[in-house]
């Protein structure tokens, strides 16, 4: 997730564990705890893949959060020793605040690497936007009223309790919903009598009323939308060449071993003029796809690799008023 909503997430999770007892500083304690697995991307590693690919690793990782949590309590009651009583609640803050903060960077499709640094693929889970005001706001709103709110009656400790409870009903919506499309989507395949290795289903940007489906095969991957609102369960799919192929002379090179197992076999490759390019089918939708790399070049008949580097997306903001369109009406279907 964007990390406004971590922050407000381990804000949350602060006054919950803490805020009765401390106040304000549970709250800042608790987002900072929400933000820090995020900061790993101001640390640059020299490749445009390696800085795409290990994010959400290490930071993220269920162990090393674990481990860093005594750290960063013993930091803590440096700066406040007066609190030490409740040393046990400390360790709750602030583990709770880092593996939510995983947990739910683990329900969108980016991928996080939770078991870090064993050879596990990364989680995605998918239920959720990277951006979804429908969980951020109930938190912010919350987080914002225990902030500014008189702590005498604890009016604002129990609107942020009262705004956690929502937005976590909401992450089961969303599971809920996915499991709904998922199924409605096998049941498509089976009647256009597409095969399949993989599909992935993801929520459209900021809502889950609307879901694209990626389907995966050996030479192929098709593309079709589902709303909640259809009328029918029936879906259009478009199918494309993934051109894997291509990759076949460079497929030693790091940059493309990482990204198919990163991606999780998501991917296509093109030639575009000389350049040889991957990209993550999982992010965007056809003809505008946010992670796209070089990882190749075409050269006197040979392809060779080539230090990666990423192709600058061309997205027109416009796609977003066409699928807020498609939630609410389904085009009609060739004869």
């Amino acid at each position: 997730m964007d990390s406004v909503t971590q922050i407000a997430l381990g804000a949350a999770v602060g006054e919950a564990t803490l805020g009765r007892r401390i106040g304000k500083p549970a709250l800042v304690w608790g987002g900072i705890c929400g933000l820090l697995p995020d900061l790993d991307v101001l640390v640059p590693l020299g490749d445009v893949v390696k800085n795409f690919t290990y994010h959400r690793s290490a930071s993220h990782s269920l162990f090393v959060l674990t481990l860093l949590t005594p750290v960063m309590v013993a930091l803590i009651l440096k700066r406040h020793p007066h609190w030490a009583g409740y040393r046990l609640r400390w360790y709750l803050l602030v583990f709770l605040s880092f593996i939510t903060h995983i947990l739910l960077d683990g329900l969108t499709v980016y991928g996080t690497q939770i078991l870090w640094p064993l050879d596990t693929p990364p989680v995605m889970w998918s239920t959720i936007f990277i951006i979804d005001p429908a969980y951020s706001v109930p938190l912010i709103f919350g987080v914002s009223a225990a902030f500014f709110m008189s702590r005498t009656k604890n009016t604002g400790h129990v609107i942020t309790l009262a705004c956690l409870m929502l937005s976590s009903l909401y992450l089961v919506w969303t599971i809920g919903i996915k499991t709904h499309v998922d199924n409605v989507t096998k049941e498509a395949l089976d009647r256009n009598n597409i095969s399949y290795n993989r599909i992935v289903t993801v929520p459209s940007p900021f809502n889950t009323f609307l879901w694209r489906i990626l389907v995966m095969d050996d030479t192929m991957y098709y593309e079709g939308y589902y709303s909640i609102f259809d009328k029918d369960r029936s879906i259009a799919f478009s199918g494309y060449p993934n051109n894997k192929a291509l990759l076949k002379p460079i497929e030693n090179h790091w940059p493309v071993e990482r990204l198919q197992w990163f991606t999780q076999s998501f991917y296509s490759a093109r030639r575009m003029a000389d350049q040889i390019v991957i990209t993550d089918l999982r992010m965007g939708t056809e003809n505008a796809y946010v992670f796209r790399f070089q990882v190749g070049a075409a050269r006197d008949g040979k392809i060779t690799p080539v230090k990666s580097r990423r192709i600058t997306p061309d997205l027109d903001l416009r796609l977003l008023g066409q699928l807020w369109q498609r939630i609410w009406s389904k085009p009609a279907q060739p004869d």
